[in-house]
């Protein structure tokens, strides 16, 4: 899943990736050459007391590193690009399919999860293919050159490489097998912590009446502990593999300082190639180093990839028409000719057989008790459900043979509970109309009997809004919201209200705006 999302998405950057491959790659054959001369060094100037050779071999091993940290810096930078880039592209890709998504795709990844996918998993793809475009590129380059070279020193001591890669190819399979479970697990655990903590802080008034603080507590603790534990669980597996990492890496080195040093001792093997062999090993163990690196990345990438593809390959159930139909006359009709709708998995329709009309400049009432399908029944008409059965038009074309953009212009929609977005007072008001002037803002605020309010605010329509409104009382909200969908003076309205059984009392009415 992983290759295949980074196959889609980086294919733009494949410009970056090619000079990221080329740098690391000049990298890496000057970091190979850089023991050779290390041995040179000591086998013809330290040995022989040839001081010039020393500082002639020197300044150009300087140089080369020199060159090397320039490389390094340009090869970050390109793949600061690509990674940057494709993270970029994930979050764009993911934000515009959810805004394709209907209620029913909306519920069924739910706010927490598809908030964790487009932050968090972003994120970690992101990381994976920042460290994947240095590290994963550059590990199998040192590794096999570092094997050749070595062997090219003594291929004697080469023999140890027999015994040492595969304990080290094995301890990178264990962390692998048992990481990529758990790292799955924990991006699950993730949302159900943001989905606690969104419940908590959307429900505050709620939990604080009922007095269910300390039970939100525990729940809270219940989801943090399971993620806590999770989390253990994966730092257990690489405390134990980095130890036995280093532990073979040491014992590599005091095998080859033992058997090199007894074929120096015999003339066999000069001092310079023994070092140099030993820089070469050190290389090709730090190459199996980063590929253990990669494999703390690689899980939790390939848990987010699932993720994210999960969610941008989701075709919404409410779709575009192939041929849309446009009215040919806009009246702000509406008709349910014997409706019927049900939820997925319920056991019976919401919904049966309904059957009325909504005619311009008229008031229809939708009056009902709580759970009887009020709100399902206006969700209809903007389509955030498709009927079950039956047809339900908009002037006298079936919403769904009309472009949603075509339904969605014609209809303002206050919900219950009403929402407001971080801004001004003029610039909620224009979502109802992008090009109102300040006379039709005051005009819309007066229908909804909201001006009073609103001048005594300190500037007025630039008077500062809050995310959802939260600087003001819900009475407040609720009227600008209502003043949202007041542009146009032949709108005919659906309301309806909650019957609270047994008492009589009815809650505040949701009012659905056509205009005509």
């Amino acid at each position: 899943m992983l290759i295949q999302l980074l196959r889609t998405y980086l294919r733009p950057y494949t410009r970056e990736v090619a000079i990221v491959g080329v740098l690391v790659l000049v990298q890496s054959i000057a970091n190979l050459y850089l023991p050779n001369l290390n041995a040179d060094i000591i086998n013809n100037g330290v040995a022989k007391g040839d001081i010039d050779y020393i500082w002639r071999i020197g300044a150009v091993m300087l140089g080369i590193t020199l060159v090397l940290g320039v490389l390094a810096v340009a090869g970050v930078y390109w793949a600061s690009l690509a990674s940057m880039g494709v993270g970029r592209d994930l979050r764009g890709a993911v934000f515009g399919q959810v805004q394709t998504f209907s209620a029913r795709e909306i519920h069924r990844f739910g706010t927490p999860s598809l908030i964790t996918r487009n932050t968090n998993d972003v994120q970690q793809i992101q990381l994976f293919l920042q460290i994947a475009l240095t590290m994963m590129v550059s590990a199998p380059i040192m590794a096999v050159g570092g094997v050749i070279m070595a062997l090219r020193e003594d291929a004697r001591l080469s023999s140890l490489l027999i015994v040492v890669i595969p304990i080290l190819a094995g301890i990178v399979a264990f962390m692998f097998v048992n990481a990529i479970p758990l790292f799955r697990s924990m991006q699950i655990k993730i949302d159900r912590i943001n989905q606690v903590l969104r419940e908590q802080i959307m429900g505050v008034r709620v939990i604080r009446a009922f007095i269910r603080a300390d039970f939100e507590s525990r729940r809270f603790d219940e989801a943090n502990y399971d993620l806590t534990s999770t989390a253990l669980r994966v730092n257990r597996i690489f405390v134990l593999a980095f130890p036995a990492v280093m532990a073979v890496m040491n014992l590599t080195t005091v095998a080859i300082l033992w058997f090199g040093g007894h074929l120096v001792d015999s003339g066999e093997m000069p001092i310079g190639n023994l070092t140099a062999f030993l820089m070469y090993i050190m290389q090709i163990l730090m190459s199996l180093m980063m590929a253990i690196a990669m494999v703390i990345l690689v899980p939790r990438a390939e848990a987010s990839a699932a993720r994210l593809q999960e969610v941008v390959t989701t075709k919404p159930s409410i779709e575009e028409p192939a041929n849309p139909v446009h009215p040919p006359a806009l009246t702000g009709a509406v008709d349910f000719e014997n409706v019927t709708f049900g939820y997925p998995g319920g056991e019976k329709p919401v919904l049966q057989e309904i059957t009325f009309e909504l005619r311009p400049g008229q008031t229809t009432a939708v009056i009902g008790g709580t759970g009887s399908g009020k709100t399902t029944l206006l969700n209809l008409i903007p389509r955030f459900f498709d009927v079950s059965d039956g047809n339900l038009s908009i002037d006298g074309v079936d919403v769904r043979d009309q472009s949603l953009e075509q339904v969605w212009s014609r209809i303002g929609l206050v919900p219950q509970r009403a929402y407001l977005f971080s801004g001004t007072v003029a610039s909620n008001l224009r979502f109802g109309k992008d090009d109102a002037t300040e006379e039709e803002l005051w005009h819309a605020l007066e229908v909804a009997q909201s001006r009073d309010f609103v001048e005594a605010m300190p500037g007025g329509l630039d008077a500062p809004i809050d995310q959802g409104g939260t600087n003001l009382s819900g009475g407040q909200r609720q009227r600008l919201a209502i003043a949202r969908t007041t542009s146009s003076p032949t709108a005919s309205r659906l309301w309806t209200r909650a019957q609270t059984p047994g008492c009589g009392r009815r809650s505040a009415p949701t009012p659905v705006t056509l205009r005509s």
